[in-house]
This record gives structure tokens, C-alpha cells and sequence, in this order.
């Protein structure tokens, strides 16, 4: 088991929802993606999602869409986001830590040598949003390596076809809550639970939910049947004003605390 595994086995042991914020590297500072990293660990993150930087990220929205161009206006790539999860590791060796990107600036770098680097940075495993399971085989080096491949499913997805990314999906799957891209705030929460219940009972991973995740309310309501929530463009956002890097932590934990509070008050309510 790697340590998505462990996590997510820890937290089935505990009860507990997983708690999964994305952050851009790079935004709103590289200085600052390190911290803001361990600042959400404190805050009661349990997996990280690390975005890397991309001139057309077609699955994002405006908050996220800008944050890639800052990041790239500041010279952050591949090999800078490896880099920062190498010094996270140097404090933190049990987070997982997921890259979620686009499967262009892995091409360039060479699929088989950031596979590679990326084990040896600490990465954990890789959300490609442009790779569909159709073309998994591009991604072989990446398990070759115990990288696990998260997969996407959406509310469009055929039967036949969930049914194969629930077959194939590592680490965990991801059910985006409706389509469009992320940040907006359209939620059916009655549609997100029906089709998640039925997701469940096919995937042999756990299964996180994100797009549309926006606060505390939102995340204690999917928290309510989705192994882990994940929450991105609201964080993102949040982040966006900070002054500096300590201003940046500050906000990162003032965020994501009260949702973890909402997370674990959801479940201890149907415990007792």
C-alpha cells in the first residue's frame, strides 16, 4: 500500500471523511507553496492535491485558471513543483500528496523520467485531467513506478465506461459533481448523492467528490456519503490576496479548520 492507501484506510478505521484541499503551486507565491502545504496538514487536511501550472487548463475555472498564469508568469514548472514536494517531505513523510495537472507538461518532460522523479520527490500519485482511461496505457510508467492513476468520473459518464474507470481507478477515484469546470456552484446534492451511492458500490478505490465544494456547509453535506471531499477553487481564491507567505498560512488554516470542524461534527452526530 502506498500512502493514499494507509490514509484512506485510517481514515475508514476512524469514521472520518477526508478532507482533500488543492492548491495551485506557485500561487500565490513559490515561496510560499511549501507552507501553505504544511499549514493545511495542520488544519486537518488529510490527502493534498497539488496543481501544476498550465497555460490551458480546460477543466477550471477563472479562480484556477488565473492562478496557473500567475504561477507561470513566476517560472514555476514540472520540475519546480517536484521540488517542492521534496522539501515537504523533508518535514512530513506521511501526507499523500497528489499532482493534479494536465498530461502535456509530462510529455515534455519525458512520461518515463518524471515518473522517476516524481517517486523520488515523494509524489504519491497523479490526476491527469486530459488523459481518459482510453488512453491509460500512455500513463503505464507512472504505476510502474507506485504512482497511483486518479481517475475522473462525471455525471455524464456512460454505465459501460464507469463501470471500466471503476475497474481501473488507483488510489482513489474522483466524481466531479456536475459539468463544467471548477468553482462554480451549481450542486444538486440529492443527484451528487444518488450517483455517488451507486459509484460506491462498484469501485474498488474510495471515492472523493469535488467541483462545486465551496464551504463548511457544502463539504459536511457530501461528507455525508463520499469517502473524501475536495475543495480547490475556494481555497485558491482565499489565497489569492495574501501579502506573504506567513499571510498565506494563515489563511490556509483559517479556511480549511472550520471545515475539517464541520467534517468531523457530521460524523461524530451519527456515531452518537
Amino acid at each position: 500500500m502506498n500512502r493514499i492507501d494507509t490514509r484512506f484506510a485510517a481514515l475508514r478505521a476512524r469514521g472520518r471523511t477526508g478532507l482533500i484541499p488543492f492548491v495551485t503551486a506557485g500561487d500565490p507565491s513559490p515561496d510560499a507553496t511549501v507552507p501553505i502545504m504544511h499549514a493545511l496538514v495542520a488544519a486537518g487536511a488529510d490527502l493534498l492535491e497539488l496543481g501544476v501550472p498550465f497555460s490551458d487548463p480546460m477543466a477550471d475555472g477563472p479562480v484556477i485558471q488565473h492562478a496557473n498564469e500567475r504561477a507561470l508568469a513566476r517560472g514555476v514548472g514540472l520540475s519546480r513543483v517536484l521540488a517542492c514536494v521534496r522539501e515537504f517531505r523533508a518535514r512530513d513523510a506521511t501526507t499523500p500528496v497528489v499532482l493534479m495537472g494536465y498530461l502535456n507538461p509530462i510529455e515534455i518532460h519525458g512520461v518515463e523520467r518524471f515518473a522517476r522523479e516524481a517517486n523520488e520527490a515523494g509524489v504519491d500519485g497523479v490526476l491527469l485531467v486530459d488523459c481518459p482511461i482510453e488512453e491509460i496505457e500512455t500513463t503505464a510508467p507512472l504505476a510502474k513506478a507506485g504512482l497511483a492513476r486518479v481517475l475522473l468520473a462525471a455525471p455524464t459518464t456512460a454505465q459501460a465506461r464507469l463501470a471500466a474507470i471503476c475497474a481501473t481507478a488507483e488510489g482513489f477515484l474522483y466524481y466531479v459533481s456536475f459539468a463544467g469546470t471548477t468553482g462554480a456552484d451549481r450542486l444538486s446534492m440529492d443527484d451528487v448523492r444518488d450517483r455517488v451511492s451507486g459509484i460506491k458500490r462498484s469501485a474498488k478505490t474510495p471515492v472523493a467528490v469535488g467541483f462545486g465544494v465551496r464551504d463548511a456547509a457544502s463539504a459536511a453535506a457530501i461528507g455525508a456519503f463520499a469517502d473524501a471531499v475536495v475543495i480547490g477553487s475556494a481555497l485558491v481564491d482565499r489565497l489569492a490576496a495574501s501579502k506573504d507567505a506567513n499571510d498565506a498560512c494563515v489563511r490556509a488554516r483559517e479556511f480549511l479548520a472550520p471545515i475539517r470542524a464541520a467534517l468531523d461534527a457530521h460524523a461524530a452526530s451519527h456515531v452518537a
